[in-house]
């Protein structure tokens, strides 16, 4: 038994660490890793919220777009399956 607000946090300097799949499979792994691209795209992206908040929304807007189009992708594609899966007889 524990108590269930236990966390217990791990770190590691290897780069790609490999656990067995019992223990990925009851933890999450997150990588904190900082790259050159990814520092330059927070840094656009605070220059562009300073400079044009305008094109600042905009990105957001399109960004919260593109993830709607990409859920309802995913469910379109999970309804084609479904009825593929789910039909009967010769499908040509």
């Amino acid at each position: 038994d524990f108590h269930p607000d236990f966390r217990l946090y791990l770190q590691t300097k290897l780069s790609n660490p490999h656990y067995p799949p019992e223990i990925q499979a009851e933890t999450t792994l997150i990588n904190f890793s900082v790259t050159i691209v990814g520092l330059e795209d927070q840094l656009l992206n605070l220059v562009v919220e300073k400079e044009r908040p305008d094109l600042a929304a905009l990105s957001n807007d399109l960004v919260v777009q593109q993830n709607g189009f990409t859920i309802k992708m995913k469910q379109l594609e999970d309804d084609i399956l479904h009825k593929l899966a789910s039909s009967e007889g010769e499908i040509t």
